[in-house]
């Protein structure tokens, strides 16, 4: 795991593209007006190594009591436990456990400000029975789960588990683990993405068999994975996203391939076109009628932007329709959430302008994202390289 090192101080000789200003010396007013609030968020800015705590009141984003939080070295990922109780944060010295005050936001170190593990996970997720840290490293072939104590956030076991994902290293880009803790997934890159099966209450290993789905074009690559939040019903069935990269003809060859998350079957008419390059997020909202993928590079431009689909079933058929508009993101856009209101779909900008976008879904005009907030995540550049928020 060690191996990870390397990687993740590549991340650090990045260009710092410039980011917003302005941040900490005015309010910032929303565009168009907002009244909505949301729960509280959390951005790893990567040029200042700091956590930066934010909820947004009546259309403004406020930060929290004790944000920013300065870390020890450069953050890498960032999650927060389904209990809303614990986040996790790694950076190039190891992963470390915080305390989320639930009332204010305001993030306490934990576990005597020791790192829980030295590992730098590159991707991580709890499961939904907040009992395990699944987590992947970059330069490893193995996907990874540290047992937590569910009313601690500390280890239970200092050896984690281990599933064995190939015979040789892969770059992973991604995890995601399904709602119902049934599966582990992990976007590898040109290795395809790995479907593992999981099984929260063994204490040993929760890991079980593993099966690839292969990229769908050997010169791309999975950099995203995610599963439908709703439960199978017998309207519209759970579904699986993969992104991926150099899938389809054009300027813009990255797509979203769709999988029926029981059988795996690629649904029909997939893989879907996103009209950029690098599918870095995939965003299915809760409601289950839509689903958003963020693209980080767009042919010809520094721009990035979101691709909206709404997802529907007519005659036992299940067909994903691509919004009439796609969405501006800002310069090399990273990540995205849907924060626990349901108010707003947040995106954060490794190129700033801004660092932080916050989009309502336009009720007209359904599916279709109406930029509302637009803010700096601290004194720029920060770099704006991921965002976790309170389920």
């Amino acid at each position: 795991m060690k191996n990870a090192r390397l990687a993740c101080l590549a991340l650090l000789v990045a260009p710092f593209l410039a980011g917003c200003s302005g941040f900490w010396d005015k309010p910032v007013t929303p565009t168009p007006p907002t009244t909505l609030s949301s729960g509280f968020f959390y951005v790893l800015n990567l040029a200042t190594s700091q956590i930066a705590g934010f909820s947004i009141k009546t259309g403004v984003v406020t930060a929290v009591p004790g944000s920013p939080v300065t870390l020890s070295a450069a953050p890498i990922a960032i999650t927060v436990a389904p209990n809303n109780a614990f986040l996790y944060v790694s950076d190039l010295t190891g992963l470390f456990l915080y305390t989320v005050s639930t009332s204010t936001g305001q993030l306490t170190i934990g576990n005597n400000q020791q790192p829980i593990s030295a590992d730098q996970a590159a991707s991580m997720q709890v499961d939904s029975t907040n009992t395990w840290l699944v987590e992947s490293v970059t330069g490893t072939a193995s996907l990874f789960a540290i047992h937590i104590n569910p009313s601690t956030g500390t280890v239970v076991s200092s050896i984690p588990a281990s599933v064995q994902l190939s015979n040789s290293p892969v770059k992973i880009q991604q995890i995601t683990i399904s709602p119902d803790n049934t599966f582990a997934y992990v976007a590898m890159g040109a290795a395809g993405t790995a479907v593992v099966a999981f099984n929260a209450s063994n204490t040993n290993n929760p890991f079980g068999a593993v099966t690839i789905i292969p990229a769908k074009n050997a010169a791309g690559g999975a950099m995203s994975v995610a599963v439908d939040p709703i439960t199978t019903t017998t309207t519209k069935p759970r579904l699986l996203y993969v992104g991926e990269t150099a899938v389809t003809t054009g300027n813009n060859t990255g797509a979203l391939r769709v999988f029926n998350y029981g059988t795996l079957q690629e649904i029909t008419g997939s893989p879907f076109g996103i009209n950029g390059l690098a599918p870095s997020a995939i965003l299915p909202f809760s409601n289950g009628t839509f689903v958003y993928v963020l693209n980080r590079q767009v042919s010809g431009s520094s721009t990035g932007l979101i691709a909206g689909f709404s997802i529907a079933t007519s005659n036992n058929a299940l067909t994903l329709t691509p919004l009439a508009s796609t969405f501006a993101a800002g310069t090399n856009p990273q990540s995205m959430v849907e924060d626990n209101t349901g108010n707003f779909i947040l995106a954060v900008n490794f190129g700033g302008n801004p660092d932080l976008i916050g989009y309502t879904i336009n009720s007209t005009n359904a599916g279709n994202l109406d930029k509302v907030i637009s803010s700096a995540t601290g004194t720029a550049p920060v770099s704006a390289s991921a965002i976790a928020a309170l389920h």
